[in-house]
């Protein structure tokens, strides 16, 4: 029996380990899971090098939204200690100007005095598919994430620049997995076909009924595709 390399996976922003919850419980008789931290630093590179300290000498790395960003300048810095890559909800292209005024947006409700909800009633429409926003346990789980890391976590997360990734992907030519929901607002099905056709070795994975947060969302859907990556 092959032992997979280590596996290491990144949330995303205002996210903690509970992301991943699922599918380390799932997978972690098969392999050994550990969880980036990506709440400290001010930039992909800063955050990138923090991850690769606490990291194994080889590792295959999975990330999710901000930590799809953080994945890719993980390739930037030290490529030869990713063995395979997982993309999830996430993009290789910088903020469009549109996004960026969003996010400007949502600062300034973060700094607003009060309590920090970060993922108010219209912003959850956009992260989740519509079938799922009445999912009690799901919400309960973003939310619960979201008050543990606070504003201070959201405001840094928020102000990193995402950086333009095509041509780290461009380069990696070991077994890669794209994953998103069909009806993924924020980062759509579009960029992650865009992002498989520039992976040398990469498989797409499209998930009905989820939008943004697919390993909430689809827990086992998501642990397969992971697993058959792993055995890739």
């Amino acid at each position: 029996m092959i032992v997979p390399d280590p596996l290491v996976l990144l949330p995303g922003l205002l996210n903690d380990g509970d992301l991943w919850a699922d599918q380390i419980a799932a997978l972690s008789g098969e392999v050994t899971c550990q969880v980036g931290v990506i709440t400290q630093g001010t930039s992909l590179a800063e955050i990138a090098r923090a991850v690769l300290d606490a990291a194994p000498r080889r590792f295959a790395l999975a990330g999710f939204s901000l930590g799809g960003y953080v994945a890719q300048a993980i390739l930037r810095t030290a490529p030869e200690r990713v063995t395979r890559l997982a993309l999830l909800d996430t993009s290789f292209r910088p903020d469009t100007p549109e996004r960026a005024a969003t996010r400007r947006k949502l600062e300034r409700a973060a700094t607003t005095p009060g309590r920090f909800h970060g993922f108010g009633e219209h912003l959850l429409e956009t992260y989740l598919d519509p079938a799922n926003q009445a999912n009690d346990a799901v919400v309960a789980r973003i939310r619960g994430m979201t008050e543990r890391l606070g504003p201070e976590v959201f405001l840094r997360q928020n102000r990193i620049p995402r950086e333009e990734g095509e041509a780290v992907l461009r380069v990696f030519d070991r077994p890669a997995l794209v994953l998103c929901g069909e009806n993924d607002a924020l980062t759509p099905l579009a960029v992650h076909e865009e992002m498989a056709r520039l992976l040398p070795r990469a498989r797409l994975v499209a998930l009905p009924g989820c939008g943004h947060m697919t390993p909430l969302e689809a827990p086992e859907a998501v642990t397969q595709a992971l697993r058959a990556w792993l055995a890739a």
